[in-house]
């Protein structure tokens, strides 16, 4: 053997030895390129015993093994004949300490498992599995839970017997980790069991862990709840689930009723409407009253969905008194929560109900001290709009917007510009016009970059909305005379609007309003201003010169001014000249 063939796993040796993490981090992410170089035969026989001894290491460098070893690493071994050689080093890596790596050896377990065959998965990954279930330390018991589901299906049932009996020691571990574990992957496990062991193994696996001591192990039990639900009969879910359900629902931790309550729709949805009708309604304006603010949010998320579920007049009697009360609740992320989806009943009840039952909330919710729960309401009036149309809120959805738009926090700011096409939409141009036309333009001067930014692509989406004879009139006079505007930052900003609103409009306006203004621009004092001005006349002469017009218009008016600005004394200013000039001469 020569030097050469030494080299690349005498590389990786001396980089996993080294002191420098950074060094051994970036050793691992090249392994796939080593295997490579040293063939499938040297890769299998060298290098995987090589990985097999390196788990003595940084967590860090450890996860970035873990996570090789899963990215379809059999095919720099020979292909999936051999991938039952990488079980060996994910083994060990699946019994370290760091919870990370353990989850990362197990993902990477369960893919390696999908592409072997089922002799395979009998002769290697059963074993393997024995031995991580029956390990002394919970790290390995811990890690095993993952790899029941990828491995169920795939052997035989007498296999599958002893897998079912060694999950359900799993689920009554000493330790609540390895408890957890089997919580969280009972789910995915049981959607591959027949129905008669749904009810002989999953159901008394399922109670065990619901009944736990440990809330950490109670609150993922939620999910494994809907899987079973999902798999019974109406009459099985009476008989065997109901006195869970409530359980779950009324449970002393608050942890446990918050996963209840963000899951409550799957949950109606896997009952079926009969029981949820019967039994959920109760349960559910009881987490709606829940004495903790993140339970009550988590509730007020699932109003639409739930109701959907419901007859208009259930929906009257039973959930609009609690969006009521949630409307004034103490809490501002319950309120907010409900502002996002309150208008999502609109649409159930219909004209008359919403006009009398929730326009109160709405104009009650578009005056809350709070930001998050105004912008909101504002981001989800459509739906309201095309059950009562807008003109009920606008009178109070005019001072909500108005005061959004001048918030201290320039996040809500950029928030309620992103919202203002579509508002404008639903409002009318003359609404628009009068009310919040001004309020538009007051942007373009915002202190912070990003409103200013946001500003101009508002003013875009506007055009596109309302139309180009609105833009000339109402939107490109006011832009084009900040352009005289003593302090430099106006007249970048015009240059930046004309450049985003340029494409949208036509070319007689371009003419007639525009390039006047703009080519006086290319010779401002700022370098920033005239190298924007070459960024502007690129779009221009992109967005026009395709026709015979606009070809002309490139030649006589824009290609002078670049080949002025390509003579610049700033270097960033002759770059853009430079490549308006290219973009143009292509385009005409």
């Amino acid at each position: 053997m020569d030097s050469d063939d030494i080299a690349p796993i005498a590389i990786l040796i001396d980089e996993l030895r080294s002191e420098d993490v950074q060094l051994r981090l970036n050793a691992i992410h090249s392994i796939p390129t080593i295997a490579l170089a040293l063939g499938p035969d040297r890769a299998r026989d060298e290098l995987v015993p090589f990985l097999q001894d390196s788990i003595d290491d940084e967590d860090e460098v450890l996860l970035a093994l873990a996570d090789e070893l899963g990215r379809d690493f059999e095919q720099y071994i020979g292909g999936k004949e051999y991938a039952h050689l990488l079980l060996a080093p994910l083994e060990n890596l699946s019994s370290v300490e760091e919870t990370l790596v353990r989850d990362k050896a197990a993902e990477s377990l369960t893919k390696i498992a999908a592409v072997l065959s089922n002799a395979q998965i009998e002769e290697y990954c059963i074993p393997l599995l024995k031995r991580l279930s029956g390990a002394e330390w919970f790290t390995s018991r811990t890690s095993s839970a993952a790899l029941y589901p990828a491995v169920y299906d795939r052997v035989s049932p007498a296999i599958q017997d002893d897998l079912r009996k060694g999950y359900a020691a799993l689920g009554s571990d000493d330790t609540p980790m390895v408890r957890r574990a089997a919580a969280k992957w009972l789910g995915p496990l049981l959607l591959k069991f027949s129905d008669q062991h749904i009810l002989s193994d999953a159901l008394p696996i399922y109670r065990r862990l619901e009944s736990d001591d440990q809330d950490s192990v109670r609150l993922l039990t939620v999910e494994d709840l809907i899987a079973i639900a999902g798999k019974l009969k109406q009459s099985e879910i009476k008989e065997q689930l109901l006195k869970q359900i409530r359980h779950s629902i009324s449970d002393k931790s608050w942890r446990v009723r918050y996963m209840a309550a963000t899951h409550f729709n799957e949950l109606a949805t896997a009952v079926g409407k009969e029981i949820t009708r019967e039994e959920l309604i109760g349960q559910y304006v009881q987490l709606l009253k829940d004495n903790e603010a993140e339970v009550r949010t988590a509730a007020a998320s699932q109003i639409p969905g739930f109701s959907e579920l419901l007859e208009k007049e259930v929906i009257l009697a039973r959930i609009v008194p609690c969006v009521r009360d949630l409307a004034q609740d103490s809490s501002q992320h319950v309120r907010a929560a409900l502002a996002m989806r309150i208008s999502g009943l609109a649409p159930l009840l219909g004209r008359e109900p919403t006009i009398e039952h929730l326009l109160p909330l709405f104009l009650q919710l578009l005056k809350d001290d709070f930001p998050e729960v105004r912008l909101n309401i504002i981001s989800k009036l459509e739906t309201v709009n095309d059950v009562i149309g807008i003109g009920l809120l606008s009178a109070n959805l005019l001072p909500a917007i108005v005061e959004l738009a001048e918030d201290k926090s320039w996040r809500v700011r950029q928030a309620i510009i992103e919202y203002i096409p579509p508002l404008a939409k639903q409002l009318g141009k003359p609404f628009f016009d009068e009310q919040l036309g001004n309020l538009c333009m007051s942007w373009l001067g915002d202190t912070v970059y990003s409103i200013r930014e946001a500003a101009t692509i508002n003013l875009k989406n506007l055009t596109d909305v309302f139309g180009v004879e609105w833009s000339q009139s109402a939107i490109v006079p006011k832009v084009m005379g900040m352009g005289q505007h003593p302090n430099y930052l106006f007249r970048m900003t015009t240059v930046q609007a004309i450049t985003i609103i340029m494409p949208s409009l036509n070319l007689d306006i371009v003419r007639s309003e525009i390039v006047e203004s703009l080519l006086q621009l290319a010779s401002d004092p700022i370098p920033n201003i005239r190298f924007n001005v070459a960024k502007s006349l690129e779009v221009l002469a992109t967005a026009f010169g395709k026709t015979p017009e606009g070809k002309a218009f490139v030649q006589q008016r824009i290609i002078p001014v670049l080949e002025q600005q390509k003579n610049d004394q700033d270097a960033d200013v002759r770059y853009f000249a430079a490549r308006a000039l290219q973009k143009a001469a292509v385009e005409t």
